[in-house]
């Protein structure tokens, strides 16, 4: 074999072994249920992926190259308005992990909704000072406040009313969701019939359709130049003492009695006892060098994420940088490009290409556990993409390249041989690349075209021989 060949060789060997490693580690972790999900994902990828290929492969790996599988192209609008719009990504997979994208024009409201399924939040573009927009809903009986910022983490537990307040001016909003199934966007008061619901207001069923009707704008609606978002809720203050149970109504009470105070006499950025947000760009990165950082959010850093086992990352890549190939042993991950451009190669487990494919600010990708991936910036700029992974604990990334990776672990002449190569020649090759988990990789860099298919060419040779 070639170097070219050798170091593929390296690469799904140890593949392999992180697999079986983190197989022992992961059987402590996970649960029965979680492990179930997991497994079903895998049957489902590996039962598409046998039946695509069937017929057609070269090398007769039984597996598909090229596959555009991991990339979720498809978008289904939920809400659009002249005021904003919310538009849904569908996960692939029995269990599938839904991304979801709201924008909102300045001064405007997503009016009250109700889900039935937990939300977690990120900011993805605004204005980093001040207020970007304001988030309400119930918990635990009262009617929480939250102003978010650019890079905040902000959960929204299922079963909560709430609403969403872009009150900045000539600042459109732009946040990105993860939700776990659920229905579109409904408002809860829709099924009961006008006269159950006007003794529940105590008013007349003619004062109940002035109030149901009078809003025809759609889910996302401007604000008056007279509206500002609340600061104090009069009526919450009112009836305070007595206790109300019935949280929704409450919610739906004070949203309509909302204060004329100006926002600049408001002071704080939240009110209520709930959890608050977590700024990703306020934590010192995990991981930093020269070539980019990476950050990893899990259920000790912001408790809210282990009600839904959910963990979230954010990567920055500098120009022509790769994050090097690796395994996410715990959890499947899925990714929004942020900004810039760059390459996602995936390696099925067999060690055959699965996917070498371009993407752009706005794509959205996923990648199932135990594949090897890495993603590459391009030359052109910075290359930056956050998301979502389905284990709110600490994921342990195990690296098949660099000075952190496996083969520093596993050094030794019994190693050596199991390449067919000696222990100078194989301690030459591992250690030719002294930068970790963010390497510089200008050569097979996008927009340069040969090299990664020259990478393509050199795994269909390995799979061949």
């Amino acid at each position: 074999m070639d170097k070219t060949t050798r170091l593929l060789a390296v690469l799904a060997l140890l593949a392999a072994l992180a697999v079986s490693v983190s197989a022992r580690k992961d059987d402590e972790r996970w649960s029965e249920r979680e492990r179930g999900r997991e497994e079903e994902r895998w049957s489902e990828r590996e039962r598409r992926g046998h039946e695509e290929a069937r017929g057609g492969d070269e090398g007769g790996t039984g597996w598909r190259e090229g596959d555009d599988w991991f990339l979720l192209h498809h978008s289904k609008p939920v809400v659009k308005t002249e005021a904003g719009s919310m538009k849904l990504v569908r996960g692939s997979g029995k269990s599938p992990m839904h991304i979801g994208f709201i924008t909102m024009e300045p001064k405007s409201l997503f009016i009250p909704q109700y889900l039935d399924s937990s939300l977690i939040l990120f900011v993805r573009r605004g204005i980093i000072y001040s207020h970007i927009f304001q988030v309400g809903n119930i918990y635990k009986d009262e009617l929480v406040e939250r102003r978010l910022k650019v890079g905040d983490i902000y959960r929204i537990a299922a079963g909560s009313a709430f609403y969403l307040i872009n009150a900045e001016e000539g600042q459109r909003l732009h946040v990105s969701f993860y939700v776990a199934g659920g229905k579109n966007p409904k408002s809860v008061l829709s099924g009961f019939d006008h006269l159950t619901l006007s003794t529940a207001f105590n008013v007349t069923e003619e004062e109940l359709e002035d109030m149901l009707m009078s809003q025809r704008e759609g889910p996302i609606i401007y604000l008056s130049n007279t509206t500002h978002a609340p600061s104090k809720f009069s009526e919450m203050e009112r009836t305070a003492e007595q206790q109300s149970t019935w949280s929704f109504r409450k919610m739906m009470v004070s949203f309509m009695d909302w204060s004329n105070k100006k926002k600049d006499d408001r002071k704080g950025s939240r009110t209520g006892k709930g959890p608050d947000a977590y700024n990703l760009y306020d934590r010192k990165p995990d991981f930093q060098n020269d070539y980019g950082w990476s950050i990893a959010l899990d259920e000790k850093n912001y408790p809210p994420l282990r009600y839904n086992d959910i963990g979230v990352y954010l990567v920055n890549l500098t120009a022509g940088s790769m994050m090097a190939p690796h395994i996410n042993p715990m959890a499947t991950e899925y990714g929004v490009v942020l900004k810039g451009s760059g390459t996602i190669q995936i390696v099925y487990p067999n060690g055959s290409l699965a996917m070498n494919a371009k993407v752009n600010e706005g794509d959205v990708f996923w990648i199932p556990r135990f594949f090897p991936f890495c993603q590459i910036a391009s030359r052109t700029g910075p290359f930056e993409f956050f998301g979502f992974t389905t284990s709110a604990r600490n994921n342990w990334p195990q690296f098949l390249v660099g000075a952190n990776s496996l083969l520093h672990a596993m050094r030794g002449p019994e190693f050596a041989a199991a390449f067919g190569m000696s222990e100078k020649s194989f301690d030459y090759i591992i250690d030719a690349q002294r930068e970790s988990a963010i390497l510089p990789t200008a050569t097979v860099a996008p927009p340069d075209e040969g090299a990664p298919g020259r990478v393509r060419e050199a795994v269909r040779k390995f799979w061949s021989e």
